[in-house]
């Protein structure tokens, strides 16, 4: 019952969304005439509205726009071309192996998996817990549930419904739970290895690490186990995710979209043997590294000592630290497209409010994890890798710039040169979002808007993190907060400072395009000797 979305706000969605549409059914006569319809307004729109685009005095304008575009459409399209080469040709010699060894009947001593919860619903709590001994189940090996929890009820319920559900699929599985001490996730995470250390974990032990909102679809275990035992340097994996929204259609359309570009990158960077982020949502590790005390401890306490908001702990984003302590010690990662599950989001309150916290909370995550990730430096990692780390800090800047350039242009040629980009806008966001319907389970127009307002949003809220990496909110995580506010003199001028730094840098990018567009002149030096004089 939980697994089927909300098809009041969905009534265009599969209702059982673990049977993506067919080729055929997707990419149906009605999707098509569709798209036709909406390139050729472009078309009429290009040649019928006045525009500046062949001006000469808009060729810079244009230049730097084209080039800009250039460069970010030749990032698509490098993800793509290394997207299909995973897809198509490296993950199946994969599957080929793994399968074999299935089939020849290696199976894993044990499985682990280390999940923590947060008064979730109780219809999600049971689709979780029955998806977890389906799997274990299919698998045919013993497994233990390492619970983390803070609450007496959430243990009272799922550990009913492991009893109700193990004994009626009669599966050989272990409730333990962890009950922590202190609030978070991370303290959560941290008790369950702690515990898992004591217990002794063997060195090739496999452990899951999931959310207690995280419904495995079928297979998803039988299908990345074997993987570990046909490559003995591979000490991670992430499968493919999926989202039921219990909420506006919108935001269904808007995750949809952002989980879309998550399966092209994630292919495109298993290519190289590592992914840029261990999801906590499900990922699954080797016990090698996860039982030490340096991987336990950078789970509890993670950290980053800023120059202006000093050393402070990181709140959210235990993915990110599993992934940093992999990375820097040069462990082998892959994704695997064909093994996913769904997470189950119950939008209460303001949806925008939400999906705002949400950019902040995965873009705080990002830019704290990443800049230390690029001090690792090339020789640490694959270069494509370092590169992408780098082009997330590099992207945030030319998302904002063309716009601004637009906008100036409007200023010096007129509304039809802004007519004109809008309509470039909606033809290049067209293209991306075809692509992207190749990674969705339908083709949906709504990409085209999301997508772009996506980008918009999501470099601004990046921006605006970029000083203040101190301050972070989890809502559904019982609200939690920090460094969010302050009476001391210190907070009044860091949050002084973080608003100082915010306008220089967009006050310095939006001088940069007016200089460049010449609405503004720089002095002379024959000006400035005047005017000292």
């Amino acid at each position: 019952m939980a697994r089927r979305p909300n098809t009041m706000s969905q009534a265009s969605y599969p209702l059982d969304p673990s049977v993506p549409l067919g080729f055929v059914e997707k990419w149906s006569f009605k999707v098509q005439l569709q798209i036709l319809i909406y390139f050729s307004c472009c078309y009429i729109a290009l040649c019928l509205l006045p525009n500046q685009i062949w001006n000469s005095e808009a060729r810079e304008f244009v230049y730097v726009i084209g080039i800009l575009g250039v460069w970010r459409y030749t990032w698509w399209l490098t993800h793509l071309a290394r997207a299909v080469i995973f897809s198509r040709i490296t993950f199946p010699r994969m599957r080929r192996r793994a399968n074999a060894v299935w089939a020849s009947g290696w199976r894993p001593k044990h499985v682990h998996f280390q999940m923590t919860t947060f008064r979730e619903a109780r219809q999600t709590a049971e689709a979780v817990v029955r998806s977890i001994c389906s799997e274990v189940r299919a698998a045919g090996c013993p497994a233990t549930v390492w619970l983390g929890s803070s609450e007496a009820e959430d243990e009272r319920t799922l550990s009913n419904h492991f009893k109700l559900i193990g004994d009626e699929m009669g599966i050989d599985l272990e409730l333990r739970i962890i009950r922590q001490n202190q609030p978070g996730k991370r303290v959560a995470i941290a008790l369950i290895l702690r515990a898992m250390s004591r217990a002794g974990l063997g060195h090739d032990d496999l452990v899951v690490f999931m959310d207690g909102d995280f419904v495995l679809d079928k297979g998803c275990l039988t299908l990345c186990l074997p993987l570990f035992a046909t490559d003995p340097d591979l000490h991670a994996l992430t499968t493919d995710e999926d989202v039921i929204v219990k909420g506006p259609g919108w935001m269904q359309s808007w995750l949809g979209m952002r989980f879309s570009q998550r399966r092209m990158a994630m292919q495109s960077h298993a290519l190289s043997r590592r992914v840029l982020t261990l999801t906590g949502r499900f990922s699954m590790f080797r016990a090698t590294h996860i039982t030490s005390l340096e991987f336990i401890r950078l789970q509890e306490a993670d950290f980053l000592d800023h120059w202006l908001w000093g050393k402070f702990r990181f709140l959210s984003g235990d993915d990110k630290s599993t992934w940093y302590t992999l990375l820097r010690t040069g462990c082998s990662m892959t994704y695997v497209p064909d093994a996913r599950g769904y997470t189950i989001e119950i939008i209460e309150g303001s949806a925008k409010q939400r999906m705002v916290e949400n950019l902040r909370r995965w873009s705080g995550n990002m830019l704290r994890n990443g800049q230390r990730a690029i001090m690792l430096g090339p020789s640490r990692m694959p270069f494509f890798i370092w590169w992408c780390c780098v082009d997330q800090r590099l992207a945030m800047w030319t998302m904002l710039f063309s716009p601004l350039l637009a906008l100036a242009g409007a200023l010096k040629l007129g509304p039809s040169f802004f007519i004109a980009y809008l309509v470039f806008i909606a033809f290049t966001r067209g293209l991306l979002a075809l692509i992207l319907s190749i990674y969705a389970h339908r083709v949906d127009l709504n990409f085209i808007w999301s997508l772009y307002a996506n980008q918009l949003v999501n470099a601004a809220v990046k921006v605006y993190m970029l000083w203040r990496l101190a301050k972070q909110k989890w809502a559904n995580r019982g609200n939690q907060s920090a460094g969010m506010g302050g009476v001391s003199l210190l907070a009044m001028f860091r949050n002084a400072m973080a608003m100082w730094l915010t306008t220089i840098s967009v006050a310095g990018l939006f001088l940069i395009v007016m200089v460049y567009t010449k609405l503004l002149t720089v002095p002379s030096a024959g000006f400035l000797s005047a005017l000292i004089s």
